[in-house]
């Protein structure tokens, strides 16, 4: 069997990204999203991303706007995190590290009501010491899935005793990925397993003005649409999201 998750990073970070999400689960094949704790949600964003069905999970964030926690270690000079995630990583104080994931924990069931399907990290962050090891600490805490970029990721991951994909396809750098073209192209080549795709589908906005991966999103919004939905139902794909692996 082929099983697909579709997440949708960055849940929050804007209202046109978290509306363009939801319209991605709707419509197309998007499955699951993972939510910024750490910034402001309005109410009524989360609302819709409860009632929609979508799997939710979170976004462990320690590279974008300001810690929840009091850590010194993770920040600037002005308080807020530093982008790259090799020096944010690499400056961590493991303690520090533990709290900041701990208050996101707390803040997302908070706010949803629930505790994350899921766990991964913005700008691969987790993929660093000591930021991965306590993130896979974490999820057993959780009793929760990871996501896997790699196949080294995988393996710390299911050495820990956590599910985790099969298969991860995904980038975000300075071009769009999701086409409808490359889309379609990964349906029609998927392997057999658990597979993840990575996303960042949204509606570009004023607040995203200053990303590098702003447009992009309006990109992966239409190649993970309709078409892409009609296609998996043709190619007997199933959709899913990480709740099925904790299910498995």
């Amino acid at each position: 069997m082929r099983c697909l998750i579709v997440n949708a990073d960055d849940f929050g970070l804007t209202r046109g990204v978290s509306a363009g999400i939801l319209a991605a689960h709707r419509q197309g094949i998007v499955t699951s999203t993972t939510a910024l704790v750490n910034r402001e949600i309005p109410p009524d964003e989360i609302a819709a991303a409860l009632d929609s069905g979508i799997g939710i999970g979170l976004h462990v964030n320690l590279t974008l706007g300001a810690p929840i926690a009091r850590v010194p270690s993770l920040v600037d000079d002005s308080g807020r995190f530093i982008r790259d995630p090799r020096q944010a990583a690499s400056r961590a104080r493991a303690r520090e590290v533990e709290d900041e994931i701990a208050a996101q924990v707390d803040r997302f069931a908070s706010l949803f009501g629930r505790p994350p399907t899921h766990l991964d990290t913005h700008h691969h962050v987790g993929l660093h010491p000591p930021v991965r090891d306590l993130v896979l600490e974490c999820a057993r805490r959780l009793r929760v899935p990871v996501r896997s970029q790699d196949q080294a990721a995988r393996q710390r991951a299911r050495s820990a005793g956590l599910a985790t994909p099969d298969h991860f396809f995904g980038e975000s750098g300075p071009c769009h990925y999701w086409t409808p073209e490359r889309t379609i192209a990964h349906l029609r080549r998927l392997p057999p397993g658990v597979s993840e795709f990575m996303a960042h589908p949204g509606r570009s906005d004023d607040d995203l003005s200053y990303s590098r991966y702003g447009r992009q999103r309006e990109t992966e919004l239409v190649g993970l649409g309709v078409g892409a939905r009609a296609a998996a139902l043709a190619l007997g794909i199933t959709l899913c999201d990480f709740r099925h692996l904790s299910r498995s």
